[in-house]
């Protein structure tokens, strides 16, 4: 129990001197400032099989992966001077064999922790790892994993499927 006295109120207008020059100095701190990018480098797994992939996809794209649909909205990194830092917003989808969308995912993936903001998906795990400049030939899309205009996704279906999802 704290007397009212002089020391007391002393060491709590201290305590409070420090606590208010700790947030001054937070605000004052530099943010990281992020670069937007056109690419984003994801990787996948597929759970039932244990088979990983990596695959890159452009800012503003749909791809298929599997029931997937991943629509990549942004990529941003951090500049080089920074720690090192991606992080993607991605809206994830699926389609069931009765033509059903629901909502997987919706937000920012951070690739230094994927944990923080993870697909929650039985079989599929999706997770962020760079922002590139542009397409490598190694992230080419592979077999089972289509760009929108490979996937065929129409606007119109892209808008049902957003009705559907309650965008």
């Amino acid at each position: 129990m704290i007397k009212n006295s002089k020391n007391s109120k002393s060491y709590v207008l201290i305590a409070l001197a420090v606590l208010l020059m700790s947030m001054a100095g937070v605000s004052s701190a530099r943010a990281e400032e992020m670069t937007d990018y056109p690419v984003v480098k994801l990787q996948s797994l597929d759970k039932s099989t244990a088979r990983t992939m990596t695959f890159e996809a452009r800012v503003g794209s749909t791809i298929k992966f599997g029931p997937l649909y991943i629509k990549v909205d942004a990529c941003r990194k951090s500049s080089p001077l920074d720690s090192p830092e991606n992080a993607s917003f991605l809206q994830i989808w699926e389609v069931t064999k009765k033509e059903e969308a629901h909502w997987i995912f919706s937000g920012w993936m951070v690739s230094s922790s994927p944990a923080l903001s993870a697909m929650d998906h039985p079989i599929y795990d999706v997770w962020v790892l760079d922002c590139l400049e542009t397409k490598t030939a190694k992230g080419a899309a592979k077999a089972d994993v289509k760009s929108s205009n490979e996937a065929e996704i129409p606007d119109d279906k892209l808008d049902d499927i957003a009705e559907t999802l309650g965008d």
